[in-house]
């Protein structure tokens, strides 16, 4: 399906920064593309249907899925996500190298059903500092803190399983870093 270079996975805990640094990434490469998923969730306040996410209905999230139509797909909260295959393979033949911003689980399945992709773990340069990190966006409850940084831990633990590991500690030089993996990948 895709060559190495083509499909970038990017994984990390929730507050690492990775959608600061894919931001960044994406500004400053052209040749760089990233995959829009699709979700049963209903639109937040300014999101746009195929900027931000591909809006479905359940049922139809159900058929795509049942068509082997997402390379990797979640549940999460539930709702359901899930990266559509067909956009992958339109970018990839059009020359795009293709970033997937997406969570461990996701990540796996990828590795799963595409033999060649190449995987990056941001990891916190500890793991205090990623406390600090969620605590400080003041938007969810001790208990979804919680939950976060259980969740946290299971993806730190599973960091063997990726093809390079970033720490961000300064972003500047997290993003020069994740630039030369996929360059040279």
């Amino acid at each position: 399906m895709t060559s190495m270079s083509s499909l970038i996975v990017i994984t990390g805990p929730s507050g690492v920064g990775k959608g600061t640094l894919v931001e960044k990434l994406l500004e400053r490469n052209s040749s760089l593309w990233l995959s829009i998923s699709a979700t049963t969730r209903s639109p937040r306040e300014g999101e746009v249907e195929g900027k931000n996410y591909f809006f479905l209905e359940p049922k139809r999230f159900s058929e795509v899925k049942e068509q082997g139509g997402f390379l990797e797909w979640a549940e999460f909260a539930g709702n359901f996500y899930g990266t559509p295959k067909k956009q992958i393979d339109e970018k990839i033949s059009q020359g795009k190298k293709v970033l997937l911003e997406i969570e461990l689980e996701g990540a796996r399945q990828v590795r799963k059903n595409c033999d060649k992709s190449f995987q990056i773990f941001i990891a916190p340069p500890s793991f205090e500092e990623l406390e600090q990190r969620i605590r400080g966006r003041g938007t969810d409850s001790e208990n979804a803190i919680k939950r976060r940084l259980a969740r946290a831990k299971e993806e730190i633990n599973a960091i063997k399983e990726f093809d390079a590991v970033v720490i961000n500690d300064h972003i500047e030089l997290a993003l020069l870093e994740i630039e030369r993996l996929v360059k040279a990948s």
